[in-house]
């Protein structure tokens, strides 16, 4: 059979090898302690739950691809009350299956011959360039500029060719936030050179600071930009499989063009639960204080063995400078049992930091500051 070029050279998901890593060490009776992958573990909130038990129908049909009118309401109201966006949940507004699936289909219906995407980076967005046919341009995030990316070293020239600019804000994997001004000009780089700012806001609800992270909906201006958030985080639902995009109504009725043709309209009762999700805020404040309970766990003993904190205090990541040796660290934490993502997970850009994903339960995160203490 003949393969898709875009598979040529590509490796296997990073997270897949550490999977397979760990069922190898779970079968041989290592006791892991997981950080590696950012799935949330913290039960789905009970009355999420119930609501999507009563969505459920005796007579399923096959969902409409636009969503239901009650989440697209649903999410407009939280955006307004979140960002004081006033968004047209009409034009402006659609439901996806998580906010990965949106992600990494977003290049396909775009011209324009690359993709400008972070580095390190959440591997999706260069998978998505290069499943459409596009070419990648980087743009380095460093620790001395607070992991912002340089937008105007970039020639105009460059971003002629450019079909999508990629920012993630609470950043996975560095956790730093974003100041508006980022948005605000790459909106006007996108208005002059006619690309799409696809701000990837998955983290936008786990920070710890006194000051909620700003968002790209935030703008008086939203033509050519796209806004992708998830329930997977926020509300400790990944799961369900729901999220959405919203912005420029131009490109929001391009992607309901589009996604008909690929499957992937959520099903209704999830829907239907997100509706739930969306409208109450006391449940994501408890799982914000969740994931600091846990950070005051581990942070502490980490940098108290020599893993500084490098990153932001946003998502519920550590991004923790291990330098040249992180790698083997990596692995041999993984051999004593502690699951750690190197960066280089993330790119060649993230070599030197490893990624510790706060998800484990508390109980599991004392146990294992008590193990790292040891090991470390």
């Amino acid at each position: 059979m003949r393969i898709a070029a875009a598979f040529t050279g590509m490796q296997t998901y990073p997270f897949v090898r550490l999977a397979d890593a760990k069922r190898r060490l779970l079968a041989a009776g290592v006791d892991l302690i997981d950080f590696g992958i950012g799935e949330p573990r913290e039960q789905t909130p009970a009355f999420i739950r119930e609501a999507l038990v009563a969505a459920l129908d005796p007579l399923s049909t096959y969902p409409q691809s636009e969503g239901l009118p009650e989440l697209r309401s649903a999410i407009a109201d939280w955006a307004r009350r979140r960002f004081g966006a006033a968004l047209d949940p009409e034009t402006q507004v659609l439901p996806t299956m998580g906010s990965k699936e949106a992600i990494f289909h977003l290049a396909q219906v775009l011209g324009g011959e690359r993709v400008a995407i972070p580095a390190p980076a959440y591997p999706v967005y260069e998978r998505g360039a290069r499943f459409a046919g596009k070419r990648v341009l980087e743009l380095p995030l460093r620790e001395a500029t607070g992991f912002l990316p340089d937008l105007d070293a970039v020639p105009g020239a460059s971003w002629r060719d450019v079909a999508v600019l990629w920012l993630n804000y609470p950043n996975n994997p560095t956790a730093a936030v974003a100041p508006r001004s980022l948005y605000e000009r790459a909106a006007e780089l996108a208005r002059e050179h006619g690309f799409v700012v696809a701000s990837d806001e998955a983290y936008s609800e786990i920070y710890f600071g006194d000051e909620p992270p700003v968002s790209a909906l935030e703008l008086a201006d939203l033509s050519g930009v796209a806004v992708f958030n998830t329930l997977s985080k926020r509300s400790s639902m990944p799961g369900y499989r729901s999220g959405f995009v919203a912005g420029d109504p131009a490109l929001i009725g391009l992607l309901k063009r589009y996604r008909p043709n690929v499957g992937v309209a959520p099903q209704e009762f999830i829907q239907r639960a997100a509706v739930a999700a969306w409208s109450d805020e006391a449940h994501v404040e408890q799982v914000r204080a969740s994931y600091c309970a846990k950070r005051d766990v581990l942070l502490g003993v980490l940098e108290s063995h020599g893993l500084r904190s490098a990153g932001g205090d946003a998502t519920f990541f550590l991004w923790l400078d291990a330098g040249p040796g992180a790698e083997a660290l990596a692995d041999r934490l993984l051999a004593d049992g502690i699951v750690l993502a190197p960066g280089s997970f993330f790119g060649p850009a993230g070599a030197g930091y490893l990624r510790l994903a706060l998800v484990p339960p508390l109980a599991e995160c004392e146990r294992a500051a008590v193990r790292l203490g040891t090991l470390l």
